[in-house]
């Protein structure tokens, strides 16, 4: 046998653990650009069946059961919470919401379980989705016993929805992006029409008709443009995108030590780690993904790096026009 064999995979006995509230807005902020339930319908049943085959897919064991946190007014379940209870090998595990839809003790029940499951020795392996950095002492706590913890996210639209001190605790790291979660949520058409008790105001094109429907556009012999078709989406604010960039500079200077930064020149190449980072830093302060946008993240970097030279002094001079 050669002594550069792989050792032969050890059978894992497994629990997930699934902070709902956080996987519900997650999903809903990727898919529909909000994070409130009201807005969308969730099939919880086939969502549960999809992570419990992911996991299944991942390691090679036992799954001891998932464990779905929740949270119900007066813990009083609701009905797709009893839904949800009554599978099997799924344990429900219910907070108190409060009156301003606040999550209470959700993370308090995932802590308990997960360190108890790790104490008496019942699991080899964690799976947790969730975002909250209040999840870092129950994975430390857990690893303490011997329990693997890996980490699953909500792919975000951009920057990142997890605390970065809970990625790095733990053990593996995992996303469930757009094409995984769609099939189970479904846009609320209740929350796109008006309440019946309030009378809708008539919009202008309704009190006018046709009077003042736009004209056509006119289109060249060589025009490819549509004049019924939808607006161009706008990119980001080039002047906003520059701020991003010196403000992230700035900060990294302030936090990391200048040390650090200089390490980086002369540029202007960053290395990728650094420069993700970057990315993900800007697309949290604008509110808005860079990615499609290649202009956009190249006047990142140029703002970054001018921010960098001011603060050592170096002078360099541009090339493009």
């Amino acid at each position: 046998m050669s002594e550069f064999a792989a050792p032969m995979p050890v059978l894992a006995r497994y629990a997930v653990m699934v902070d709902v509230g956080y996987i519900y807005a997650a999903a809903g902020e990727l898919l529909f650009g909000t994070s409130s339930r009201r807005d969308y319908r969730v099939d919880a049943v086939g969502l549960i069946q999809a992570v419990t085959k992911h996991a299944d897919e991942l390691f090679r064991g036992e799954l001891l059961r998932v464990y779905w946190y929740d949270a119900a007014r007066d813990r009083v379940p609701t009905i797709d919470q009893r839904v949800v209870a009554q599978m099997a090998w799924v344990k429900l595990r219910l907070g108190n919401l409060n009156a301003r839809g606040q999550q209470k003790g959700v993370d308090a029940n995932i802590r308990a379980d997960m360190e108890a499951l790790a104490r008496h020795r019942a699991i080899t392996d964690a799976v947790l989705i969730a975002g909250d950095e209040d999840m870092v002492p129950a994975v430390e706590a857990a690893q303490a016993f011997g329990v693997r913890v890996h980490l699953w996210g909500i792919e975000p639209p951009y920057g990142t929805n997890q605390a970065e001190r809970l990625v790095w605790e733990s053990d593996t790291v995992d996303v469930l992006d757009a094409a995984f979660l769609r099939p189970y949520f479904t846009r609320n058409p209740v929350a796109e029409q008006p309440r019946p008790d309030i009378q809708a105001v008539p919009s202008p094109a309704q009190l006018f008709g046709e009077r003042h429907v736009r004209p056509p556009v006119p289109l060249g012999r060589n025009s490819h443009v549509s004049a019924t078709g939808p607006m161009p989406r706008l990119g980001p604010d080039r002047r906003h995108v520059e701020e991003a960039g010196e403000h992230v500079a700035h900060k990294w200077i302030l936090t990391r030590g200048a040390d650090n930064i200089r390490d980086l020149l002369p540029g202007p190449i960053l290395p990728p780690v650094i420069d993700k980072e970057l990315l993900v830093e800007a697309e949290k302060e604008l509110g808005q993904s860079l990615r499609p946008y290649q202009e956009a993240r190249e006047w990142l970097r140029d703002a970054f790096w001018a921010r960098v030279h001011r603060e050592f002094g170096i002078n360099v001079g541009k090339s493009r026009g």
